[in-house]
């Protein structure tokens, strides 16, 4: 079918920069070419993969099976009231673009994920976050097509299971569920800025102006000068969650570490500070091969120039162990291994 490319290069949808093909590769534009393509032979046969913008991925090899890319677009307001509006967007949207669309309406929520790169889809997969805000915090329904039942489905925001940096997307319908449209609830002036998190509230003072903009503009800033640009510098953000372990074990590792970060995370449990971790480890800036951890940021990964995935990863798995050995703290990719 004209849909599906054979031996496809995913050169450009990786921002690791990696040299990597697929077997198989559809881009899905409208609902019908979703369920044309369920109904070819080599879409039950082949391992498949779906994929974004590639931001959130590392590539090892090559992809011996089917990768399906959503370039479903539209953005459309479906509801609103005094305080709230509601939004529908497909999936194929640039997240950015959203972001800044919402911002340009005077419409909150998403401003702290600005400058995030990837697509819209992917938010509710990843449960995307940053300055102490989640895609969970505004999402209000996710659609799109089920794998194995190949029906479409909808899922309220309290069936999608977000957690941490993670979905029942991500889990139970981990490559078995296209995202097609995302539903956001987003709100009205007056606004309630979220600055808990780093020196934002500082910045904001600094400029004299509570705004959503000014907000976006403070964190996109803060993104630049912290994190490699991916356009320059292969890269997929932050590589490892931040860790999340008991109390107990918190309170031991703060005894002998009395500066480690730590933040409350829940029943008896603390979340950790992975570039600390990997910081105090003496591994900002650490090189192996071709690959490196960033000199300004260690919790992002980098390919320094016609490194392979292979390399990224021996790397990543130095540090996990590397920290594991210090501390007794596993770290877990945040990134997409395959």
């Amino acid at each position: 079918m004209g849909l599906i490319y054979q031996n496809y290069s995913l050169d450009h949808l990786n921002t690791f920069h990696l040299s990597a093909r697929a077997s198989y590769f559809a881009l899905i534009r409208q609902p019908a070419e979703m369920e044309q393509l369920a109904r070819e032979d080599l879409f039950r046969e082949q391992p498949k993969l779906i994929l974004g913008g590639g931001s959130n991925l590392l590539l090892t090899g090559n992809f011996n099976g089917l990768v399906i890319r959503s370039g479903i677009q539209g953005l459309e307001c479906v509801d609103e009231t005094d305080e709230s509006v509601w939004i529908r967007v497909g999936s194929g949207m640039e997240w950015d673009e959203l972001v800044a669309w919402a911002v340009a309406h005077d419409w909150g929520g998403l401003e702290n994920l600005s400058a995030i790169p990837g697509d819209v889809g992917a938010a509710p997969v990843q449960n995307i976050g940053a300055y102490g805000a989640e895609a969970k915090d505004m999402i209000e329904r996710v659609e799109g097509f089920d794998f194995n039942s190949k029906t479409w489905k909808t899922f309220e925001a309290g069936e999608c299971e977000f957690d941490y940096r993670n979905s029942i997307f991500k889990k139970k319908f981990k490559n078995e569920f296209l995202v097609s449209q995302v539903t956001f609830r987003l709100s009205k002036a007056p606004h309630s800025l979220l600055t808990h998190y780093g020196n934002l509230e500082e910045e904001l003072q600094k400029t004299g102006t509570r705004s959503l903009a000014e907000m976006r503009r403070i964190i996109t800033d803060i993104r630049r000068l912290k994190l490699p640009d991916i356009h320059t510098t292969g890269n997929a953000g932050s590589f490892f969650k931040n860790p999340v372990v008991s109390l107990v074990q918190a309170d031991q590792l703060r005894d002998a570490y009395p500066n480690m970060p730590a933040y409350p995370a829940g029943d008896r449990q603390v979340k950790l500070s992975a570039a600390w971790l990997i910081d105090q480890s003496g591994l900002k800036g650490y090189t192996m091969g071709r690959a490196a951890t960033h000199t300004q940021q260690p919790l992002v990964l980098i390919n320094t120039g016609g490194a392979t995935g292979e390399e990224i990863w021996k790397l990543a798995e130095y540090i996990r162990e590397f920290v594991f050995d210090r501390y007794g703290v596993m770290l877990e990719p945040e990134v997409n291994v395959y």
